[in-house]
């Protein structure tokens, strides 16, 4: 072989090297595990959402002792870059719950591989140069619960466990490292920052946590409670406690962002003080224009005062009386239609035509005369050839001690740019094409910048192999003529 093809054959090889090294360094890139609406994933839903509200509802005990479509266990997720070295972990975006944790070395029933096409990664403490234990007498552990750690032996771990409503759970001891984010420095251009934030570090895991096919490395709480990561974030300093999300419900991925938006403009509702979840006060329901004849106290349940917003929810649960309300209005324009049963709780039908076309818009009535709009094709699931299902769900069953809930997901939240403004203590949002990009101001220079949406699905990988694929092609050729 003469030294032409030699050197050709070299560069090839340190092509690939290079291309196999390198990897993506977004901040927020959002991805949703499934890429599409399948008959084979309804079960999960359902199972995902028992799971979730299980979280939500369920006691949390911390040892004072405690693409875009619809999913099982991990929803959007994102990349985090944690310690030093800094390495990367794959973790659920989740609005519902307040803390950040994921799996660590020696951790007992944690997954160990994934079907979402991610390598798993186990966080190890004494690995990190930067990384170190939070004992339970530090301020961190007394401000998360508003009380002092019971039994607390000076430097002793700060402890947690979550109990989720299926029986699954995870518990561990937090730690604190340097946690790395892409600041927003431009237009679609960022820079580095380092944060150091207490989070979670899972040891042992049970049920269906430990076991999940589409698993991630842990969550990322985007809660209000002083252990969330925006609060962390927020207390020392570095960023307000406002952030937003545009989950692509079309295409999988989308916009994921801390700081004020400035477009597109959103109209906002309060929230409802003193609650632990996004919950807002719902006035009524109208379907194609016509109000749902409910009374607006049946949005009130209990101790869950309004309705809850979180996008870490598969579907949309209304009250029994609303739900059957809802279900009869749906099907006036079709009424030759019969359903049937699938998975036990979806009620399905086969249609042929135009869905937009022949079934109506549901629009949420909000206060301070916010709205949200669902359109059937939201709302509907295409299963099979012309058999649909719908995802509204009746909440009788998702409850805690009887009481019903009105808890608006994904379902709802899709192709919509939702902010959370906690300064304000307020949330709203607005249709919009979250395949795009959206403007923020910069709390400290005031700049107003431009951030994209961004997609770290398997997608976005084949593009970047076929682009490197051609490049390999026209070395190969040049190769070819050299011979």
């Amino acid at each position: 072989m003469d030294l032409r093809r030699k050197g050709c054959l070299i560069f090839l090889l340190l092509s690939v090297l290079v291309v196999a090294v390198k990897g993506d360094n977004l901040v927020f890139n959002v991805k949703h595990k499934y890429g599409g609406r399948g008959g084979s994933i309804l079960n999960e839903l359902k199972a995902h959402d028992s799971r979730r509200h299980g979280r939500m509802l369920a006691a949390v005990d911390f040892q004072l002792g405690g693409n875009g479509q619809p999913t099982d266990a991990a929803l959007y997720y994102t990349k985090l870059t944690i310690g030093t070295p800094s390495k990367e972990y794959h973790v659920q975006v989740d609005t519902g719950s307040d803390i950040l944790w994921v799996n660590c070395a020696g951790c007992a029933r944690c997954p160990s591989k994934s079907s979402l096409g991610i390598d798993l990664m186990l966080y190890d403490l004494k690995a990190s140069a930067t990384g170190k234990t939070v004992s339970c007498d530090q301020d961190f552990c007394t401000d998360m619960f508003n009380a002092p750690y019971s039994d607390c032996r000076v430097g002793s771990p700060c402890e947690y466990q979550v109990t989720y409503g299926d029986g699954s759970s995870t518990s561990g001891y937090f730690v604190k490292d340097y946690i790395h984010f892409d600041q927003v420095s431009g237009d679609l251009q960022t820079t580095s920052m380092n944060g150091s934030i207490a989070f979670g570090c899972s040891s042992r895991q049970s049920g269906e946590l430990g076991s999940s096919t589409q698993a991630v490395d842990g969550i990322i709480g985007f809660g209000q409670a002083n252990s969330s990561l925006i609060s962390q974030l927020a207390v020392s300093g570095k960023v307000q406690k406002v952030f937003s999300h545009c989950l692509d419900g079309s295409n999988g991925g989308g916009i994921f962002a801390i700081g004020q938006v400035v477009q597109p403009k959103v109209k906002s509702t309060p929230l409802v003080p003193n609650e632990p979840h996004y919950n807002v006060v719902m006035k009524g329901i109208e379907v194609n224009g016509e109000a749902l004849n409910i009374p607006t106290t049946i949005f009130d349940a209990g101790s869950n005062r309004g309705t809850i917003i979180d996008s870490g929810t598969t579907l949309a649960y209304l009250p029994n009386k609303v739900y059957n309300a809802l279900m009869s209005k749906l099907m006036v324009r079709q009424p030759d239609l019969t359903t049937h049963l699938v998975e036990g709780s979806f009620h399905c039908f086969y249609f042929g035509g135009k869905i937009d076309a022949g079934f109506p818009v549901v629009t949420f009535q909000f206060a301070d005369s916010v709205s949200l709009k669902v359109y059937p094709h939201d709302y509907l699931f295409q299963v099979s050839d012309n058999e649909w299902c719908i995802g509204w769900q009746d909440s009788g069953m998702q409850t805690k001690d009887g009481k019903e809930i009105t808890l608006l997901g994904d379902l709802v939240l899709s192709n919509k740019l939702v902010l959370y403004d906690l300064e304000n203590q307020s949330i709203g949002w607005t249709e919009y094409n979250c395949s795009s990009s959206i403007k923020v101001r910069d709390g400290t220079s005031g700049k107003v910048y431009t951030v994209g949406s961004h997609n770290i699905s398997s997608a976005s990988t084949l593009n970047s192999r076929m682009v490197f694929t051609l490049f390999l092609l026209v070395i190969s050729i040049l190769c070819n003529l050299l011979k």
